[in-house]
């Protein structure tokens, strides 16, 4: 949401008579810009609450906000809280709280809360604002307040924020194509951010050139490291590193011209692309794909672990939720990763707390990408799809559903040669693929791919010079392919991928 919108909101709130507001936001300094805006507005004073200072009043002017101390520095928010409810001192007032959910657990802090919420319902002409990182609010409060959240910049923002850099050190002009590369990687991170990185960029070479790219990439990986929920996954793997799969490397290089001309194709009338569900035989490159997604796209991966979704407290597990999809989506464009989501959404519908919890992620996750309308490109891998909760398949959800079976010869084959030409490019024309591909039958990309791996040891363990034929053979000839280990599993499973006509990743 724009700058410009939050404050239209907030106006709008104050003049509902809205008692109490909540921004959600790390960026204090923006937050105080806006109060200290509609305070001008409105015409009323600041009386802000903090843990480190007690209570200060605001002298604001022309050039800012001024804080001037009312108290000693062991001001406790009780006793602030106590006092202005009894003097009447709030009237034709804003009283701004920070650090509030250090002591929203305090019974005597919630009930002082609550009158003033109250009074404010009953016409005292004043505001309330809690101004806080965290989102955390007591059950007896609810009723009494609006969440705003103060998000990362938009577009038009973050081009505003370049250009006055640019202007204010007097810099040379960036290429446009640069400039809106650099738009775009700034997708995501606050001002606050956005002007750090820009000044230590210029601090480097006094201008603007694409390696500084870089600096703004690793920026992005500490935000979504210091989330804690999502992981960022760094792009090794391309197309050309799968074997076969011909069938959605098509398909996904269809969703990558979407996104390369993304403005055009949304005026030509094509939809967001939303996402695409992998699911099929462990080992067959699932997971392979979601990284060469990212990499044909240009997009950042990230890896959505929804272990780390869960916390202790009632409501914690669905804020970190609604946390992971806000951050995909500022961060956006982003190829979102959800690796063996049936493991995610276990014990759908079942009763009992963890599984309630469950369920209440798995709607959140649901609705989201039901109305999802961003370039967060959610693709999602599963091993059994019999797990899968019927509504996840649904139509609407994902672009398209694909089954990734055993290779077939051919695909063996590319396999093969990908796997040795990585590893021992010199030795692969000496090689013959066709006799290793009759002895395969029935292995998975990751059952050839340890095949490779162990003769190449083998051969550098015995002292010998070169890969052979015959060394790949020996080692196949004591491996177990996963056909054979997983036999009945692997049956039932692709009776009910063609049951359910999922389109096949191969042609």
């Amino acid at each position: 949401m724009s700058l410009t919108k939050i404050k239209e909101k907030l106006n709008h709130y104050i003049d509902a008579g809205f008692p109490i507001i909540y921004i959600n936001t790390f960026e204090e300094i923006k937050a105080d810009e806006i109060i200290a805006e509609i305070a001008q507005s409105t015409a009323r004073g600041v009386i802000e609450w903090n843990a480190s200072n007690g209570q200060t009043e605001w002298n604001l002017n022309n050039n800012g906000i001024i804080k001037c101390r009312c108290f000693d520095e062991e001001n406790p928010l009780e006793h602030t809280l106590s006092m202005i409810k009894e003097d009447g001192e709030l009237s034709q007032k804003i009283l701004v709280i920070k650090d509030a959910h250090h002591f929203l657990e305090n019974p005597r802090i919630i009930s002082m809360i609550k009158d003033i919420g109250q009074k404010i319902l009953s016409g005292l002409e004043a505001t309330f604002f809690i101004v806080t990182p965290i989102l955390s609010i007591p059950r007896e409060l609810e009723k009494f307040i609006t969440v705003l959240e103060i998000g990362s910049l938009i577009d038009e923002e973050i081009r505003e924020v370049i250009l006055n850099f640019v202007n204010e050190y007097e810099l040379p002009q960036i290429s446009q194509n640069l400039f809106e590369e650099m738009v775009g990687a700034f997708k995501g991170l606050t001002e606050y951010e956005i002007k750090n990185i820009l000044a230590l960029a210029y601090s480097n070479d006094g201008s603007f050139t694409k390696s500084d790219l870089k600096l703004i990439y690793e920026q992005k990986q500490q935000v979504i490291k210091k989330s804690g929920i999502l992981e960022m996954i760094p792009l090794k793997e391309g197309l050309d590193d799968i074997g076969g799969l011909d069938n959605l490397r098509s398909w996904l290089k269809k969703k990558a011209a979407v996104f390369n001309n993304l403005k055009e194709a949304v005026e030509f009338g094509v939809d967001m692309p939303k996402g695409v569900l992998i699911a099929g035989v462990p080992g067959c490159g699932k997971s392979l794909n979601a990284k060469a997604a990212a990499k044909l796209f240009d997009f950042p991966l990230l890896r959505l672990d929804m272990g780390r979704l869960l916390g202790k407290y009632v409501g914690e597990s669905e804020a970190n939720m609604r946390k992971a999809i806000l951050l995909a989506e500022e961060i956006a464009p982003c190829v979102l990763w959800i690796d063996e989501i049936e493991k995610a959404f276990a014990g759908i519908g079942e009763s009992g707390g963890g599984a309630e919890v469950t369920t209440r992620l798995f709607g959140n996750f649901l609705t989201w990408m039901q109305e999802k309308n961003s370039a967060a490109f959610v693709v999602a891998t599963a091993n059994d799809i019999l797990r899968l909760p019927p509504e996840l398949m649904r139509k609407g959800r994902f672009d398209e559903i694909f089954y990734v079976g055993l290779p077939n010869e051919e695909e063996r084959k590319k396999i093969f040669e990908i796997h040795i030409a990585k590893r021992r490019k010199s030795d692969l024309l000496k090689i013959n693929i066709n006799e290793l591909v009759q002895k395969t039958k029935g292995y998975s990309g990751a059952d050839i791919e340890g095949v490779v791996k162990d003769s190449i040891e083998a051969v550098f363990a015995s002292g010998k010079s070169e890969l052979t034929t015959s060394d790949l053979l020996e080692v196949i000839k004591n491996t177990h392919s996963l056909s054979e280990i997983m036999k009945e599993p692997l049956e039932k499973m692709s009776k009910e991928y063609e049951n359910r006509k999922f389109k096949n990743a191969s042609f």
